[in-house]
């Protein structure tokens, strides 16, 4: 794994501490588990393209099917 440093206020670093020792866990793993689950959505912007085409092609698409 590649480490990476981020800058947090006092306010963001006192709020995933909290909830660090909430989870019992450190407050690496913590960021690390949020910022992996935001990588691992899809872009809204692909969906609402994606949502675009589809309907913008319905008809072309039923006629092919």
């Amino acid at each position: 794994m590649t480490p990476i440093t981020i800058s947090l206020t006092d306010e963001q670093a006192e709020r995933l501490e909290c909830l660090a020792r909430q989870a019992g866990v450190a407050a690496s793993e913590i960021a690390s588990a949020g910022l992996q689950d935001w990588l691992s959505r899809p872009r809204e912007d692909f969906a609402v393209a994606a949502k675009y085409v589809l309907e913008k092609n319905k008809e072309l698409y039923r006629r092919l099917a």
